[in-house]
């Protein structure tokens, strides 16, 4: 390809309303460009990109035997009703209807097609095991688009569905799917980890997710230090600490906190540690009242663990400012478990402290040497916290060590949950009608793209992995319009490349050298090949890795043969 005839369209300056790195760096780079919240065009580059992550995945997809077809983004809200899901989506489900007042949705999944697909086509067990996919366009109403194609409202997915006849058939449907992932990400060449995970909205029970490590992930992802356990923080067990509740000391004491309503002013205030301190929140019950939830200073709420507690509101709703005044008499950041005449639920760390700072249920006013068991009775105890770093591995090797990560895939077991729900059967060897059992499997294509960038650039641009860079290789010549000398060898180099079927551009563009490096390096092409004058009358080539720090002046006569072993082409 030669940059002349291809629409590169970097951009100099960072746009003022991109967040993170990759949203910053695919705007400039002229990979996207957005029409509303959520909403974007891919243009020639990004589409490459996008293309290459589509084949590895197509790639190895068909490998693992799963058959590719395509579904509607338009889906019949019958299917949804069938399977309960239509009334318990919620708003990020795009509802809408047709010319004839039908009701209707835009797919942000395709679990209830897939399912009528097969329950209209699959009658007998001898058709199993099936696995179908696609890579399609989905839709969900995000409250917040935010981080470019990050947490877009469209977006590409790749999502696949097994159907088995039995639950051990769906494991190994399931384990395979495990495998093709793991070969997946490892061809893309990004640092990831698979972690154990929650089933949401999509239902069913194993669940696992496929994490690139970046700084800027929104999910917390926790490794034993000794081990091989990995999970999302959000279902990992907090294990009690180690050892035993202090004894209680001096009497309990009320003391004036004025403007103290944070557990860092607090603690500031008080000069105190965090962990010292007990901050309540305060939930709605499942009865349209109210519910405490207790956790020491330096904690987190688990609001996955909290909402599946007895008599606390799924999911967890956190109550509003007039209703805690209402019911409990006072306000947020003076609240205490002491007194408090509301169901009370005690995080496992926060039930072993001894001598603790609450709230005293008054405005401006803490408890001092509070205990339980002397002060107030024994608590309800829940683990509703998120694991922190340090704390013991649920598996009992080592300790948990915490990493940022930004989700690309989920692999589930639906179980029946859908097969059942929307009456498909199959018949076994005797003839008997049997709910077959599903396997769900998602990959964005289009997070992986953007989370590629986040786990992988510099000050000047995207260094991109060598399997999804939008061209292997850059051509850059300098005075290409100027000099015969090198436009020829410009010419010469660029058609063997062709014709070697390499992805490869040459910047045939009349602009300053520096522009032309910079672009370069902007876009993240992993390799750059420099003709000039100075270079071919010294019989040399100048090159340059994307991730080298300098570039190095190589004889040309060697070029072919360097470009081979660089490229791991057979020579």
């Amino acid at each position: 390809m030669r940059a002349s005839r291809f629409h590169l369209a970097t951009l100099k300056e960072t746009p003022v309303d991109a967040e993170i790195v990759s949203h910053q760096l695919m705007l400039r780079a002229g990979m996207i460009r957005r029409h509303a919240a959520g909403i974007y065009s891919w243009l020639p580059l990004g589409l490459r990109v996008l293309r290459k992550v589509e084949q590895i995945v197509r790639e190895e997809m068909n490998r693992a035997g799963a058959l590719e077809l395509l579904m509607p983004s338009f889906q019949p809200a019958e299917l949804w009703q069938e399977s309960g899901r239509w009334d318990h989506f919620g708003p990020e489900l795009l509802r809408l209807k047709d010319r004839h007042q039908r009701d209707a949705c835009i797919g942000p999944t395709h679990e209830e097609i897939i399912t009528d697909i097969f329950r209209r086509e699959v009658n007998s067990y001898r058709q199993l095991p099936l696995n179908f996919y696609q890579i399609q366009t989905k839709f969900r109403d995000e409250i917040r688009p935010r981080f470019g194609v990050m947490r877009s409202r469209e977006f590409i997915m790749k999502d696949a569905y097994s159907f088995d006849l039995d639950k051990h058939a769906m494991q190994r449907s399931y384990e395979i799917m495990d495998q093709a992932y793991v070969r997946i990400f490892d061809r893309f060449g990004l640092d990831y980890r698979a972690v154990s995970a929650d089933s949401g909205a999509i239902g069913g029970s194993t669940s696992q997710e496929f994490h690139v490590l970046a700084e800027s992930g929104e999910d917390a992802i926790a490794f034993s230090d000794q081990g091989d356990f990995a999970a999302n923080i959000e279902t990992i067990e907090a294990l009690p600490q180690d050892g035993e509740r202090v004894a209680p000391g001096v009497a309990m004491q009320t003391v004036d906190t004025p403007g103290m309503h944070s557990i860092e002013d607090l603690a500031s205030g008080l000069g105190v540690s965090a962990r010292q301190c007990l901050k309540t929140l305060i939930a709605e019950a499942a009865d349209g009242g109210l519910v405490a939830l207790v956790l020491r200073g330096d904690h987190e709420l688990n609001a996955l663990k909290a909402g599946q507690l007895d008599g606390v509101a799924s999911p967890l709703r956190l109550a509003q400012p007039e209703q805690i005044k209402k019911v409990v008499g006072s306000d947020i950041g003076s609240i205490g478990p002491i007194g408090l005449d509301i169901r009370i639920y005690v995080d496992r760390s926060a039930a072993q402290l001894g001598d603790f700072v609450c709230g005293a249920n008054e405005k401006d006013k803490h408890h001092i040497h509070a205990n339980w068991g002397r002060d107030c009775a024994e608590p309800e105890v829940a683990d509703i916290r998120n694991v922190v770093d340090g704390d013991p591995s649920p598996d009992g090797r080592g300790r948990l060590r915490i990493l940022r990560g930004i989700e690309v895939g989920h692999i589930f077991q639906l179980g029946q949950k859908y097969s059942e729900s929307m009456q498909a059967t199959v018949l076994d060897e005797q003839g008997k009608a049997v709910v077959p059992f599903m396997g769900c499997y998602g990959i964005g294509v289009t997070r992986v793209v953007a989370a590629a960038i986040e786990q992988n650039h510099d000050e000047q641009g995207i260094i991109w992995p060598e399997a999804l860079a939008p061209f292997q290789l850059a051509i850059c010549p300098i005075n290409y319009h100027k000099s015969e000398l090198v436009k020829q060898a410009t010419d010469d180099f660029y058609d063997d490349c062709i014709a070697r079927g390499l992805d490869v551009l040459l910047d045939d563009r009349p602009l300053r050298p520096g522009v032309i490096f910079s672009d370069m390096e902007l876009i993240g092409v992993p390799r750059r090949v420099v003709f000039s004058e100075r270079g071919l009358g010294a019989g040399q080539f100048e090159y340059k890795g994307r991730r080298d720090s300098s570039a190095q002046d190589l004889p040309l006569d060697e070029l072919t043969s360097f470009i081979e072993k660089t490229l791991h082409l057979r020579q």
